[in-house]
């Protein structure tokens, strides 16, 4: 059955919803914060690539104890706080704009309490799906997230550029903020009685291995998350890392317009929505497994090319040809690899195993954010985003190998990686991974 017409219920639907109108707030405000920088306070490339690496680095640090601390919470008033939080923290850009405080330290600040909201939300809403909905449903779901985040990626970033364009650079920031509140009225419209988790880490209902570090552990015990998070954060992380310093190229040398720049990367999130709608029909012909490697493998190949833009329409139309086939590959890939990460979460600590896995992810992120900065500050940007697409050629040999996942091959319409909403603003997990940032999973 498509993913369009099996019905999940009421209170997924509300979920959805709720995602939903905080994916468009997202992508109305892309790459808001860089673009503040940019073209308000004046920064060069090395503070763009600072801002975007230090509030994800600080944030992942932060976010690191409210694993444990979520795992035995119910999930839904940690996800209404987390988006009051971070409504409340992007606020404060519009008014220290209007009264003429604005900053680049404020911006830092701010970027930490998203990020680590960001993270905290995402592990809340993976753990909360699949509690809410059968393991069958899984790839049904996440592929309308999926497809929910590529709408939201190609409408987004060109109504946004539009608007900085015709009411200043924080409007999109503005509406970023109460796409929160939304949020948090679609979750707290789910309704219902959501039983408070046992506080047990065992079979037993003691606490062992239930600190810091227990979802690391689950995470590098398993021959399947362990390789395929190894994946997901170096696939991420050479492509985030690209992020600033492709926005300071085009946005400054080669002369492109906000809305030109958000249009580069709208147009072609049309393929990711086709990608996200076509995950569950290859899945049931070919299985998982195939999807994952082949998918995985060929997402890859694309951003090399980003390193070969130009000036003007012929430059334009390259970054939307290289961002259509990345978008994509990943708008096939995510679902698959977000449902066999919730599969393969032990039960009793989905939570923790969620919550380090993007704390891994962010804090890779900003690591390789910093340090592609710093190189492109001695290279300039062309020559690190090159780097950074010759590298990603390696990645296909991280993804897990057949012999180790054979029970996943078995059941192929139930099991890829699961972040629900991974909300985009946390990423998007991407994430992410979207554009070239919603790519990151």
């Amino acid at each position: 059955m498509g993913t369009g017409r099996r019905s999940l219920g009421r209170p997924f639907g509300w979920l959805w919803a709720a995602f939903t109108v905080s994916a468009f707030g997202t992508w109305l405000a892309f790459d808001a914060f860089p673009l503040i920088a940019i073209t308000v306070l004046h920064t060069g490339p090395a503070q763009v690539s600072v801002l975007a690496a230090a509030g994800l680095a600080v944030g992942a640090v932060v976010a690191v104890p409210l694993g444990p601390w979520m795992e035995f919470r119910r999930k839904r008033p940690v996800m209404i706080a987390m988006d009051l939080i971070r409504f409340a923290a992007i606020l404060t850009v519009p008014v220290a704009y209007a009264l003429g405080w604005l900053g680049f330290a404020q911006l830092l600040v701010v970027s930490v309490v998203v990020a680590a909201a960001d993270l905290t939300f995402s592990a809340a809403s993976g753990a909360y799906l699949k509690s809410l909905i059968r393991r069958e449903d899984l790839i049904v779901a996440n592929g309308r997230f999926e497809s929910t985040t590529w709408t939201a990626t190609m409408l987004g970033p060109p109504l946004g550029g539009a608007a900085i364009g015709l009411f200043g650079p924080v409007t999109t920031v503005t509406a970023n903020a109460v796409s929160f509140v939304l949020s948090a009225l679609g979750v707290r419209a789910i309704g219902g009685h959501e039983p408070r988790p046992l506080p047990a880490g065992d079979e037993k209902g003691t606490r062992s291995d239930s600190g810091l570090f227990e979802g690391w552990r689950c995470i590098f015990s398993s021959p399947v998350l362990r390789p395929l998070l190894l994946n997901n954060v170096v696939v991420n992380g050479l492509i985030m890392a690209s992020v600033p310093l492709l926005a300071v190229l085009m946005l400054g040398r080669l002369g492109f317009t906000p809305w030109q720049y958000g249009m580069a990367f709208a147009v072609p999130c049309l393929a990711g929505l086709i990608g996200s709608r076509m995950t569950q029909p290859l899945v049931a012909r070919f299985g998982q497994y195939r999807v994952l490697v082949v998918a995985g493998s060929l997402r890859a190949i694309w951003p090399v090319g980003l390193a070969f833009i130009r000036p003007g329409i012929a430059g334009l139309v390259l970054v939307m040809l290289v961002e259509a086939g990345l978008i994509f590959c990943s708008g096939v890939f995510n679902p698959v690899s977000t449902t066999y990460r919730l599969n393969h979460a032990p039960p009793g600590r989905v939570a923790r195993v969620l919550s380090a896995w993007s704390v891994t992810s962010k804090a890779t992120i900003a690591a390789m954010t910093g340090l592609w900065g710093l190189l492109a500050s001695f290279t300039g940007p062309r020559i690190a985003i090159a780097v950074a697409g010759v590298l990603l050629l390696a990645t296909p040999l991280m993804i897990p190998r057949r012999e180790r996942a054979p029970e996943l091959e078995s059941e192929p319409d139930s099991d890829p990686e699961a972040d629900p909403k991974a909300d985009p603003k946390a990423d998007p997990e991407a994430d992410p991974e979207r554009g070239l940032t919603s790519t990151r999973g």
